[in-house]
C-alpha cells in the first residue's frame, strides 16, 4: 500500500500536466435576430503540448442561420508554475433566425488527439413589430453631415500651405536660374567720394602717366578733359559729357565770373586743337594746363560733411559671388520640387480619408 501511494504521489504530477480540459461556452444563450455574442473556446493543457485550435473565418457558417463575424483575439497563460497553459479563442457570433439553434461540438487537437466540446444552445428571438399600426412605420434616415472640425483638416491646410510657400520659393529661384542672377549680393559700405577727390586722384594718375612726354598730347588732353566734365558734372549738376567746350563756358558763367573762367577757356580751346585740329603743344603749355585744371577745381570744390552716411555699394561678379546657374541652386530646386510633390500627396491621402 505504502509503495502504491508512492508511485502514485511521482506520477499524478505528470498525469495532470498531461490532462486536457476543453470548454466551450456563449456569454448569453439569449439573443436578437442580428445581435451578436461572444463565443469563447477555453482549453487547459500541459505547457509543452502541441495545441492546434479551430480555425473559424469571419461569415464561416457554425450551424443554420448562425455564422462568425469576426475573431476577437486568442490569448494564452501559463500556470502550475509553468506546467500548464489556457488558452482562450474568443469570437463574435450571430444569429439570422428566431428559433433555437443548437451549436455541434467544437473541436481542438492536442498532440494530434481530437477532443471535443459539449453541444451549446442559443435562443434567438426575433423584433417586436407593431402589428396594431402597421402604417406608421419610419421611412429611411437622410445621409446625415458632419460637422466642419477645423482640428481634423488643420493638418490638411498646414501641409496645402506650406507647399504653396515651397512653390513661391522654387518660382523664385528659377527666375534667377533662367535669367543667371546672382541669389546673394555681397554688399559693402563705403564712404562716396566728393567729387573734387575724385577729380583730384584722376589728374594725379595722368600726371603720372605723363602722356604728353611721350608725344601723346591728344591721349593727354582727352583724359584731362574727360577729367574736368567728369567733375563739372557731379560739382554743377549738367551732364558736361554731352556738351561742347563753348556751352560749358557759358553754362559755367552763370555760376562764375568770366575772368575766373579764363583759364578754363583756354584748356578747353587748346584741347579742342589738339584732338580736332592736329595741334602741337609744349610740355610747357601742358604744364600750365595741368595747373590750370587744378586751380579750377581747388576753386570751385565743396567739402564734404563727414558725419553724411555712407552709401552701399554692390560688390562685382567677380568677386565670388553666387551665380544662380550654379550646381547648388540645381540640387535645391530638385529638392524643393520632391518635398512639394510629398507634401501634396500626404495632404491629399488626409482629405481624402476625412471625406470618407
Amino acid at each position: 500500500m505504502k509503495k502504491s501511494l508512492f508511485f502514485l504521489s511521482i506520477l499524478l504530477p505528470f498525469i495532470c500536466s498531461a490532462q486536457v480540459v476543453f470548454e466551450a461556452r456563449v456569454d448569453s444563450m439569449v439573443l436578437l435576430i442580428g445581435q451578436q455574442r461572444e463565443l469563447t473556446l477555453d482549453v487547459t493543457c500541459g505547457a509543452s503540448q502541441k495545441l492546434q485550435m479551430p480555425d473559424y473565418r469571419p461569415q464561416q457558417p457554425l450551424a443554420e442561420d448562425v455564422e462568425i463575424v469576426e475573431l476577437l483575439g486568442t490569448d494564452t497563460t501559463f500556470i502550475d508554475d509553468g506546467k500548464r497553459m489556457q488558452v482562450l479563442q474568443r469570437y463574435a457570433i450571430t444569429a439570422w433566425d428566431s428559433t433555437i439553434v443548437l451549436l455541434p461540438p467544437f473541436e481542438v487537437k492536442v498532440d494530434g488527439k481530437p477532443y471535443q466540446s459539449k453541444q451549446l444552445a442559443l435562443k434567438v428571438f426575433t423584433v417586436d413589430v407593431d402589428t396594431v399600426h402597421v402604417d406608421q412605420f419610419f421611412p429611411p434616415k437622410d445621409i446625415q453631415r458632419n460637422p466642419f472640425s477645423w482640428d481634423d483638416w488643420k493638418p490638411v491646410f498646414w501641409f496645402v500651405g506650406i507647399n504653396q510657400l515651397l512653390a513661391l520659393v522654387l518660382l523664385w529661384l528659377y527666375s534667377h536660374w533662367r535669367q543667371n542672377k546672382p541669389l546673394i549680393q555681397i554688399i559693402r559700405r563705403k564712404r562716396k567720394l566728393p567729387a573734387h577727390q575724385v577729380a583730384m586722384n584722376e589728374i594725379e594718375r595722368i600726371k603720372s602717366e605723363r602722356k604728353w612726354a611721350e608725344e601723346d598730347s591728344k591721349e593727354y588732353y582727352t583724359q584731362l578733359t574727360d577729367t574736368l566734365r567728369n567733375y563739372i558734372r557731379e560739382r554743377y549738376g549738367f551732364n558736361a559729357m554731352e556738351m561742347t567746350s563753348s556751352e560749358i563756358i557759358e553754362r559755367l558763367m552763370q555760376e562764375q565770373d568770366e575772368t575766373a573762367l579764363a583759364e578754363l577757356r583756354q584748356l578747353f580751346q587748346t584741347a579742342d586743337l589738339v584732338k580736332f585740329a592736329k595741334y602741337t603743344t609744349m610740355i610747357n603749355e601742358n604744364d600750365a594746363n595741368l595747373v590750370s585744371a587744378i586751380d579750377f577745381i581747388n576753386q570751385t570744390k565743396i567739402e564734404i560733411d563727414p558725419n553724411l552716411p555712407e552709401e552701399e555699394i554692390i560688390i562685382p561678379e567677380e568677386v565670388k559671388q553666387i551665380k544662380a546657374r550654379s550646381l547648388t541652386v540645381k540640387i535645391m530646386m530638385g529638392v524643393i520640387v520632391t518635398v512639394a510633390f510629398v507634401a501634396i500627396c500626404y495632404a491629399a491621402y488626409l482629405a481624402i480619408d476625412l471625406i470618407r
